[in-house]
């Protein structure tokens, strides 16, 4: 990290469906992060604890985001809790939303947020009456379900056919009897065949729950089994909508999904145009400031 950081660093801690994450302010792209460092702000012993890192910087004063800059003003610099950088995190998104708002960044309402997967538009509702945050609508962009053919997922022995659907990021969707078929996703199951996925790839067991009403369980690479995964929801909701024979481009009528995830539920619409919408919480529940000590950087 940068001496900047001498004087000790702010960070907030939120969570989307406890999809939880350790959220850096650095609007002037000045923190140098390194997977070691995300890695230990991310571990839930040694740090503080998250499944992912969100950095929140202006879109400008960042490489990876600046041909972005004339759309959206702010970019979420998004890390796997293995210090790896990923494209998208849909729960992540609401989060940060979140703390633009909080932090009177933005105004609720709409905005734009630039990630590695392109610009997602968000509608933050305003605040409850009891003054609990109103729900986060995301733009997930269009999901897109290429090959290759005959994907398979296996967990201890046994085999799923599954469903690769992109949001941005890549997903295996598998649906099983029970979800405690996924064992415990400590490690990612296995997919087939060998190669599909060079750079990793999110598995999603997918149990019914009724009507349009799914629940899943899912591991994220890069950070094993997560309380919940937005692209992950998404995705289950165009799979399950694909296998009941929907598709809201051919049928010219939309498809909506409740998901439930083992911390929330999300609510996924799928339109004509392709276009994926995801609807559901989000919280911040502290903030403090990171010990220089501890950083390993001198006292300023």
């Amino acid at each position: 990290m940068s001496d900047s950081t001498a004087a000790g660093l702010p960070f907030l801690k939120g969570h989307g469906t406890q999809n939880d994450f350790v959220i850096l302010p650095d609007p002037d792209g000045r923190l140098e992060l390194g997977p070691a460092e995300v890695a230990l702000l991310c571990d839930r012993r040694a740090g503080i604890g998250g499944d992912g890192m969100l950095r929140v910087v202006r879109a400008a004063a960042d490489p990876a985001a600046a041909q972005l800059a004339d759309r959206a003003e702010w970019f979420m610099d998004y890390r796997n809790s293995d210090g790896s950088i990923a494209e998208m995190c849909g729960n992540g998104v609401r989060v940060f939303a979140h703390y633009l708002v909080r932090a009177g960044l933005a105004k609720p309402g709409a905005l734009a947020i630039a990630t590695r997967a392109g610009i997602r538009e968000v509608r933050v509702a305003e605040d409850n009456p009891d003054g609990t945050p109103g729900l986060i609508t995301v733009d997930m962009g269009r999901a897109l379900l290429p090959g290759p053919d005959g994907i398979e997922v296996a967990v201890g022995g046994r085999r799923w056919p599954a469903r690769h659907v992109n949001m941005g990021n890549p997903h295996a969707v598998a649906f099983v009897d029970s979800l405690a078929d996924a064992g415990d996703l400590f490690t990612a199951p296995l997919t087939t065949p060998a190669g599909a996925y060079p750079e990793g790839v999110n598995v999603e067991f997918v149990v019914e729950r009724g009507p349009r009403h799914v629940a899943m369980r899912v591991h994220e690479r890069g950070s094993g089994e997560t309380r919940s995964c937005g692209t992950g929801a998404c995705a289950v909701a165009v799979a399950a909508a694909r296998r009941d024979g929907l598709d809201p481009a051919v049928t010219g009528e939309s498809a909506e999904y409740t998901v439930d995830l083992p911390g929330g539920r999300l609510v996924i619409e799928e339109f004509p145009d392709g276009r994926v919408e995801m609807t559901g919480p989000a919280v911040i529940v502290a903030t403090g400031t990171l010990d220089p000590a501890w950083l390993g950087v001198p006292a300023g």
